[in-house]
């Protein structure tokens, strides 16, 4: 066990912990990050184990505060008391010397706490920051809006604003339908009325940095100099984020994705920012209408500014109220879509909006590139699928088989050929999926092209058109689907790199409709990766970056590899949970045992050392969320 400390940064590397075990054999784990300003890793110690490094980021003063020793009967003692199958399962690995399963089950349930729990491990992690000399960078302005009644939430924030370590400040209260009474005699507080027909000017005409809070939102009391510290630095952002917790008897833990714009506009999660330079300059002009709305519109309008640059600071630094605002959030999105002429609309289900970005016209023909081998009973499904059960209407079928010898199979793409729609191209050479979608991709005679498994299942005949609405944005690169097992439940919502220790799907086996962290899977969002069992590209855009890369990953990680380089060259990754498939995983191919796991473990290693920075910190999944579950726990 392995207690420390760290200070906030933005963009932080996970530490990672080497495990030498002889002089040729290491392995690399990284490290859970903080949210509180501090964190504990549980890991296995092999028998072998001759030596453990820590690598860590200098910038954060990592402070190791506590090394410890469990012995294997307390841990699993503890797996039998929390979950008692578990245990089992565990034991079970050890006795056919499966050590990865063995130490991961035991992790998972020992090292790995519910979000549901977080009041019990914010309360060992919990570390305040106090900030040693003068203030950095110019006086912030903090803008209060509220109503008359909203009097019991001013006081609670003014109280936690007077209470701030380190930094020079100024509060405006801005009251509509008339003021409360405020116990308060702060020289740095005016309390105005809400101009209802002005700007955000009017408000606070002379800000150099500044915030909007809400009534009964509180900080801790280093935020404002912790957040004013990350403006101040050179080359600085032009708006800051960081955490917040949801107040109540159980209080919720919100862990934000670094800058994420399309989740941002459908969903306002950034929350309270601060703001700065030419971006702040810009948001002053904007119009105000009700209170409740300011910083709904302040998120919005923060978008469509497209700052130089944003940052997050991985750190819970606000207390927020739980009140719900994602109906009024879907109303201020669709107003304000209109008044800036923006091309999407909204999508409104159950309350959460989503954008609807429009299809270029006429349709672009799309090439859907299917890698296959045999299996009459997955081909014929995916490829009547693509066919005949959706409604796309510019389709081109590319079937790039392996050297299929069904009888059945062979009678079956002989019907296909009668279909002007598809091509079916020969790969007498061995099976190796990135050569041979890339020999697909080249053949394809559309603008974007979309890679199918041929264990995947059309579901809803809208799917295509999902996928092709994003991919088609200059902006976006891959694009991912929702795809589901066969029993209905989740196997891909996007891929977290670290996952696993390489890359994973999150929220594996969990219900179809689940919300994930920060409803996320309610909206299409930006992620690291997508599977390639169902993405779709731009044509060129994939040549651009050299489409999988069948050398370093023939088989595994190519789809991951392609989203990273795709990210490198510019263009972000999309995750869609409207477009829904249905996917028997690896069927076609079976379990990797054997050799076929010696090549696995090989592409996983050149995998980790092609993309170690990443694995250290996806900018989509925070560094204090478990690497080791898939259920986005607390570690």
């Amino acid at each position: 066990m392995l207690t420390y400390r760290e200070r906030a940064v933005i963009r932080p590397l996970r530490p990672l912990i080497r495990l030498v075990r002889g002089p040729d054999r290491h392995e690399d784990f990284p490290l859970p990050g903080v949210a509180l300003g501090g964190a504990t890793w549980l890991g296995y110690l092999p028998p072998d184990c001759t030596d453990i490094l820590l690598v860590i980021n200098p910038r954060t003063g990592f402070t190791l505060e506590r090394v410890g020793l469990r012995a294997h009967g307390n841990i699993l003692a503890e797996c039998l008391v929390k979950r008692p199958l578990r245990a089992v399962a565990a034991l079970y690995n050890a006795a056919r010397g499966d050590e990865r399963r063995f130490r991961d089950i035991l992790r998972g349930t020992c090292a790995a706490t519910p979000r549901k729990r977080y009041r019990a491990w914010a309360s060992s992690r919990r570390r305040i920051e106090v900030q040693s000399g003068p203030a950095a960078g110019p006086p912030i302005h903090l803008v209060l809006p509220a109503r008359r009644g909203d009097g019991a939430g001013v006081t609670e924030t003014l109280r936690s604003i007077a209470a701030q370590i380190g930094a020079e400040w100024s509060v405006t209260v801005a009251w509509l339908h008339g003021r409360d009474a405020v116990s308060d005699t702060d020289a740095r507080v005016t309390h105005t009325d809400w101009p209802g027909n002005g700007t955000l000017r009017d408000l606070a005409p002379d800000a150099a940095i500044l915030g909007v809070l809400t009534p009964g939102e509180c900080l801790q009391a280093d935020a404002l100099a912790r957040l004013a510290g990350v403006l101040a630095t050179p080359d600085g952002p032009e708006m800051v984020y960081a955490d917040e917790e949801i107040a109540g008897a159980d209080p919720v833990p919100r862990l934000k994705p670094d800058w994420s714009p399309d989740l941002a506009l459908a969903q306002g999660y950034p929350g309270f920012t601060l703001c700065t330079g030419a971006l702040l300059a810009r948001l002053l002009e904007m119009s105000l209408g009700d209170p409740e709305d300011c910083r709904i519109d302040l998120g919005l309008y923060a978008v469509a500014a497209k700052p130089r640059r944003v940052a997050h600071l991985p750190r819970v630094l606000l207390r927020a109220t739980d009140t719900d605002h994602s109906v009024r959030h879907a109303e201020r999105l669709e107003r304000y879509l209109r008044a800036i002429g923006s091309p999407a609309r909204t999508r409104v289900e159950s309350g959460v909006a989503d954008l609807l970005w429009p299809l270029p016209e006429p349709a672009p023909l799309v090439t859907v590139v299917i890698p296959s081998r045999d299996r009459l009973d997955l081909i014929r499904p995916a490829a009547d699928g693509v066919l005949n059960g959706t409604a796309y209407p510019a389709i081109e079928l590319v079937l790039v088989d392996n050297g299929s010898t069904d009888p059945a199979v062979h009678a079956y793409y002989e019907q296909l050929r009668r279909d002007p729609r598809v091509r079916i191209l020969d790969w007498p050479a061995p099976f190796d999926f990135s050569a041979m979608t890339n020999a697909g991709v080249a053949a394809a005679r559309g603008s974007v092209v979309v890679l199918l498994n041929n264990d995947i299942a059309v579901l809803r005949e809208d799917w295509l058109d999902a996928m092709v609405r994003q991919a088609c944005r200059p902006e976006v690169g891959a694009v991912g689907a929702k795809l589901l097992y066969a029993d209905g439940t989740l196997q891909h919502a996007g891929v977290v790199v670290g996952l696993g220790g390489r890359a994973g799907h999150i929220l594996r086996r969990r219900p179809a409709d689940s919300p994930g962290h920060l409803g996320q899977l309610r909206v299409a969002h930006e992620v690291s990766a997508v599977t390639a069992a169902c993405l779709a590209v731009e044509k060129h855009k994939y040549d651009a970056v050299g489409g999988l890369d069948a050398e370093a990953f023939p088989i595994d990680f190519n789809d991951v590899d392609l989203c990273l380089r795709l990210d490198a060259a510019g263009y972000k990754t999309v995750w869609t949970p409207h477009a829904v498939v249905a996917h028997r995983e690896s069927t076609s191919r079976g379990p990797s045992i054997g050799p076929a796991r010696a090549r696995f473990e090989a592409e996983a290693d050149r995998f980790v050392a092609r993309w170690r920075d990443t694995i250290r910190h996806d900018p989509f999944y925070h560094p204090a969320l478990s690497l080791t579950t898939f259920g986005e726990d607390l570690e």
